[in-house]
């Protein structure tokens, strides 16, 4: 979404920047690109540490980033930091302000202000000689530019990536579910067809532990599971059905299914295929998934979506899917979580969100220390890589 701002009130600008977040940044470069006098979007980096270079680096790193953005003419980068402006003598980081003025110059874009939110005032390039101890923090009025309807920032970046919060009773319900669901894959598919991991939450595969896993097979199945099973032949209308799905109403059988398939790196590609273009992207890439296990090459025009590349996402459906697997990875036994923590983490990536990205990538592989796809979404926060559609213009509402 596009806001329009008044650059020439640093202090209503500085008020106005947490709601363009969506949260209170602290320890941080954030760096608004303009178009005009609209803002297109805004971004959040870790404030340089010690190392010698680590100024040009972030400085570099940042403006590369605004230059790519569809549209960008300039830029206003903002220090939040908790150095004092009497400690420092001055703007803390100005030497960073600078480096980012020397590299937006260098790329011809323009940059009208510069801004330090400090412990003990703010701070704006057009507004100097500044006072010893800066401009005072209570002229930044986040309440008061709180838009209509809208709930205030939160605390900072990682508020928000929290799983919500399960009860007890609907764990159980999943757990019986993917229970029943490989009780009922045992009978279609063989005892050797389907693993018995994720079953109820432990490798030992189902409750009743002292008897033999094909007299469990031919137990009494919920016939809802033997349902899901054959439903598998048809994974993206499973997809495409979870989008409207309430996340706080889940039905447990197909919940289950979907964690199940989550959980399966071939399947859970699909998903993730589907949910950045249509059903139709689904069905295209269950076939790329079947021609690739039988030795074919993977259409790159579906792999690029894994990467970020290619059309842009409908946001919307992002959004919808992460709602969903969020609240699945919260109800999953321990077992069947880290599957859906990572599609958690790589659809909060797509959707810009590397630090949420980060912490649910973290969780999933604090649960399997090897998880591909947490690794993957790992290294993409590490190196600064976002989706190349975070750079395009926003969708238009």
């Amino acid at each position: 979404m596009t806001t329009t701002v008044t650059v020439g009130d640093p202090a209503g600008f500085l008020s106005l920047v947490p709601h363009l977040m969506g949260f209170a940044p602290s320890r941080s470069l954030v760096v608004v690109p303009f178009s005009g006098g609209r803002s297109l979007g805004v971004m959040r980096v870790d404030l340089p540490g010690g190392e010698h270079d680590a100024v040009d680096r972030v400085s570099a790193t940042v403006v590369g980033m605004v230059c790519r953005v569809s549209g960008a003419d300039g830029l206003v980068p903002i220090v939040y930091t908790e150095e004092r402006f009497a400690d420092a003598g001055g703007m803390p980081h100005r030497a960073l302000l600078d480096a980012v003025a020397r590299r937006a110059d260098a790329c011809g874009l323009a940059m009208p202000d510069a801004l330090v939110v400090a412990a003990d005032g703010w701070g704006s390039t057009t507004l100097e000689p500044l006072p010893p101890e800066g401009f005072p923090l209570e002229r930044i009025d986040v309440d008061a530019a709180t838009p209509s309807g809208a709930l205030a920032p939160r605390a900072d970046g990682v508020s928000g990536a929290e799983l919500p919060a399960v009860t007890a009773a609907e764990r159980e319900r999943i757990a019986h579910a993917l229970t029943g669901l490989h009780r009922a894959l045992r009978i279609l598919c063989g005892t050797g067809a389907v693993d018995t991991a994720h079953a109820n939450g432990s490798a030992g595969g189902d409750a009743d532990t002292g008897r033999d896993v094909d007299d469990l097979a031919w137990a009494r199945v919920d016939p809802a599971s033997l349902m899901a099973a054959c439903a598998l032949d048809d994974v993206p209308t499973l997809y495409e059905d979870a989008l409207d799905w309430d996340p706080t109403a889940l039905d447990a059988v197909p919940a289950a299914t979907l964690l199940w398939c989550l959980a399966r790196p071939s399947l859970r590609d699909v998903a993730l295929v589907q949910w950045c273009s249509d059903i139709d992207g689904g069905d295209d890439a269950l076939e790329a998934q079947r021609r690739w296990e039988a030795g074919e090459e993977y259409p790159p025009h579906l792999a690029m979506h894994l990467w970020g590349e290619g059309a842009q996402p409908q946001p919307r459906r992002l959004v919808r899917a992460l709602e969903v697997v969020r609240r699945l990875a919260a109800c999953a036994p321990p077992d069947a979580a880290p599957g859906a923590l990572a599609v958690c983490a790589w659809l909060a990536w797509a959707l810009g969100r590397s630090t949420h990205a980060e912490v649910l990538a973290r969780q999933a592989l604090d649960l399997d220390p090897e998880h591909g796809l947490a690794e993957i979404v790992l290294s993409f926060v590490a190196a600064g890589h976002l989706p190349d559609w975070a750079f395009r213009a926003a969708e238009r509402r």
